[in-house]
């Protein structure tokens, strides 16, 4: 399988973006595609949301802000970023997860061992 996420650019605050992650290789139905952001490679990867068959999760940072949409005709996942603020500048990365947790966000102690792909990132800069 592999993911390619497209959609990021530069942003003023205020502003929105959609980002596309597309799988190839697989279908969405094997996987829970979850979406991290990363805003320095010395931080941690966030995850911020996550969509599987049935059920979607939003990271309380970008709860109400932020929209997580599939569609299976193009075999892709979709995060909409609205009222985009400076401190959302990363680069955001989407990952399919096998799902034998279902949807989740917090990897903290699994070394990400259920991720069975990473995909490149795009960069998102939101200016003031």
């Amino acid at each position: 399988v592999q993911l390619v996420e497209s959609g990021g650019g530069l942003v003023q605050a205020g502003g929105s973006l959609k980002l596309s992650c597309s799988l190839s290789g697989g279908t969405l139905d094997d996987y829970a595609i979850v979406w991290f952001r990363q805003a320095t490679p010395e931080k941690d990867r966030e995850g911020i949301s996550c969509i599987a068959d049935g059920t979607s999760m939003y990271a309380d940072s970008v709860k109400d802000r932020f929209t997580i949409s599939r569609d299976k005709t193009k075999n892709m996942v979709l995060l909409e970023l609205n009222n985009l603020q400076p401190e959302d500048t990363a680069v955001y990365i989407c990952a399919a997860d096998w799902g034998w947790s279902g949807c989740r966000l917090d990897y903290s102690g699994t070394y990400y061992s259920s991720i069975a792909k990473w995909g490149y990132g795009t960069q998102v800069t939101v200016s003031p």
